[in-house]
């Protein structure tokens, strides 16, 4: 299964946010839509960054309360690990486990177009391998 057939079953809506929007809008966001990270983009829908639950817990034991104040380009992490939607859920999970990712945005030609989860992957894979213990007890039983 693809990365492409993820978001045509659970949707490729994407919650952003920009670079210069303050820390606790971003937490808010996460609170409300209940997610664990959310896409700072730029003009065009260019990636420029993720913020997740664990950047603001970072910034919390540094900062104090006070992050909650900080743009969001100071606390994000800048250097976001993408994929695009023809990579198989084997390279998706290989990339989450080796860049110790949980989320990664989906890109078409440079652009936002989706994000997957750890759990995304998972819950698909899981679904792949029943779907192939069910061929194999039908070709046994056949």
């Amino acid at each position: 299964m693809s990365v492409k057939a993820i978001l045509n079953e659970k949707g490729r809506q994407v919650v952003t946010v920009e670079a210069q929007s303050v820390v606790r809008d971003a937490v808010r966001l996460l609170h409300e839509n209940r997610i664990g990270a959310v896409i700072i983009v730029k003009p065009g829908d260019k990636i420029a960054g993720i913020l997740t639950e664990r950047d603001v817990v970072a910034a919390m034991a540094k900062y104090g309360a006070g992050c909650l104040d900080k743009p969001v380009s100071s606390v994000m992490w800048s250097k976001v690990h993408s994929c695009n939607e023809d990579m198989s859920i084997n390279d998706i999970m290989e990339i989450m486990n080796n860049m110790r990712a949980r989320h990664l945005p989906v890109e078409r030609n440079g652009r936002l177009v989706g994000i997957v989860s750890i759990g995304d992957a998972v819950r698909h894979h899981i679904r792949a391998i029943e779907h192939e213990a069910e061929q194999i007890k039908a070709y046994i039983a056949g």
